[in-house]
């Protein structure tokens, strides 16, 4: 299976060479890896460029709003990336985070998986963080969640499910877009990749009303992102985001947004979010 992995980056000239690096070292090897650096002022062009060498690299620049903001940031670069090759030349999709360090098997298991199914559309490991010198499984997400730092696609999945959305909650959309089309999503265990910066390290503060925003555009409703939001909260032990989320989701009501999904795609998601939550009830 041909794979071509798209990596936005943006001032990462201190842990992009480490993700490259353990890229080069795959026991699989990508057939294409299109680095978009995105409006960077440091060193991390250059970097990317230098291992035209040692991988099958194509580095392009691009240039959207210096700011950090959840979702539209980092798509609008991915898709940038994804306009530079013919996606029907590849079988695999990946959208990996450039601070991201992969064990040597990490793209044959990652094959292995979609090789096991048909109906496999989305598959990837698992983000673990460094506590005190140890990595541990990041737990801010369900175990049957991708982290959107590493998303791996059946291409004919990606095409389905109409690519990423520049939004602020894409990582949950792409997958229950998937389910909603009859796609498999697996995280397989075991496999573990070493995530250098913790998820939303870098966000703007005043990107904080947007998760409320997401879960307005994913027809949560009012009650199921109330629940959302204090589960949310509560793993980030951050209890003001309810507050925000709340205020975010009210803020987009009163905008009268367009969502991202159907009404029929919405009853999807909602019907899986309320079945989920039953399921940890023990219903």
């Amino acid at each position: 299976m041909k794979i071509v992995i798209i990596i936005p980056a943006h001032n990462e000239e201190q842990f992009i060479k480490l993700t490259l690096d353990s890229l080069a070292q795959q026991t699989y090897k990508a057939a294409q890896i299109v680095v978009v650096d995105d409006n960077s002022t440091d060193a991390t062009y250059d970097i990317a460029c230098s291992y035209a060498t040692v991988l099958p690299i194509h580095v392009v620049k691009t240039s959207s709003s210096a700011q950090n903001i959840p979702g539209s940031k980092v798509i609008h670069a991915f898709n940038y990336g994804l306009s530079q090759i013919d996606i029907e030349d590849y079988d695999i999709v990946c959208k990996y985070d450039s601070d991201l360090i992969f064990p040597e098997n990490y793209l044959k298991d990652v094959v292995t998986r979609f090789r096991e199914s048909e109906t496999i559309g989305m598959t990837a490991g698992h983000c673990t963080i460094d506590k005190g010198g140890t990595w541990q499984v990041e737990s801010l997400n369900n175990p049957d969640h991708i982290r959107g730092a590493l998303k791996a696609y059946r291409t004919e999945c990606f095409q389905q499910i109409g690519g990423l959305k520049a939004s602020i909650g894409w990582d949950t959309i792409d997958e229950m877009l998937a389910r909603f089309y009859g796609w498999q999503v697996f995280t397989i265990t075991g496999l573990h990749v070493k995530h250098l910066k913790p998820t939303g390290a870098a966000y703007n503060s005043r990107s904080k009303y947007l998760q409320g925003e997401a879960f307005y555009k994913m027809n949560y409703g009012r009650t199921l992102t109330f629940i959302t939001a204090i589960k949310m909260a509560w793993n980030k032990k951050q209890f003001s985001l309810i507050t925000d989320y709340l205020k975010g989701y009210r803020l987009a009501q009163k905008k009268n947004l367009t969502p991202l999904v159907t009404e029929e795609q919405g009853r999807f998601i909602r019907n899986y979010r309320w079945n989920g939550i039953k399921s940890k009830l023990g219903f």
